[in-house]
């Protein structure tokens, strides 16, 4: 990805003292220092020169404007590219395949013999019997209510990873093109100074 910026202003400067100045390698690499090494690639005489750094490439243009000259400067810079994690690698599988356990028998286990129930005392039978006389009715049992299952809790929905690769790609483009606005004016603030004393009539 890249981040074009261009910015433009009209110096009170002629042409060709603005060329000369830009048209230096020395003198456009002092400039442009922030970028690293500095190498023209191509002139228009007093109009355009076009140069490139690592990672970076610019044009400068000069046109004549009333009384001074118009001087836009355009650079293209190339995004660092955000890696994505790398994938886990699977796991090697064994040459060998592990041998099957083999499975033991368990013992039987006795089942243990059911106990007797006591026969009922001669009581018991007494008032069992005057129980079905009377005509008791067993108390029915408490019915229990149903509780309502408890509804799901869902974990929080994460932002996608192309949400996050693209917010943080379009945070960095815009901290690029900020960076490159202030260079860009700073070198029209450095051409538009005055290198020379100011005329005086004697």
């Amino acid at each position: 990805m890249s981040v074009s910026t261009e910015v433009q202003r009209t110096l009170v400067k002629s042409p060709p003292e603005l060329w000369s100045e830009l048209s230096n390698p020395e003198a456009l690499a002092r400039h442009l220092a922030e970028l690293g090494e500095i190498r023209i690639t191509r002139v228009e005489p007093e109009t355009k020169v076009e140069w490139e750094a690592e990672g970076a490439s610019g044009v400068v243009h000069l046109k004549q404007s009333g009384w001074g000259t118009k001087v836009t400067l355009s650079l293209t810079r190339e995004a660092p590219v955000a890696e994505a994690p790398p994938e886990p690698e699977p796991e090697a599988l064994a040459e060998t395949p592990p041998e099957p356990e083999q499975l033991v028998e368990p013992e039987p286990v006795a089942e243990p013999e059911p106990e007797l129930e006591p026969e009922p005392g001669f009581f018991a039978r007494l008032f069992r019997r005057r129980k079905a006389r009377l005509g008791e009715v067993a108390e029915p049992e408490p019915e229990f209510e149903a509780l309502a299952a408890p509804e799901p809790i869902y974990p929080p929905r994460q932002a996608e990873p192309a949400e996050d690769l693209a917010a943080e790609l379009a945070s960095v483009e815009a901290q690029m093109a900020e960076e490159t606005t202030e260079l860009l004016t700073g070198v029209l603030d450095r051409l538009g100074a005055a290198h020379h004393r100011p005329f005086s009539r004697g």
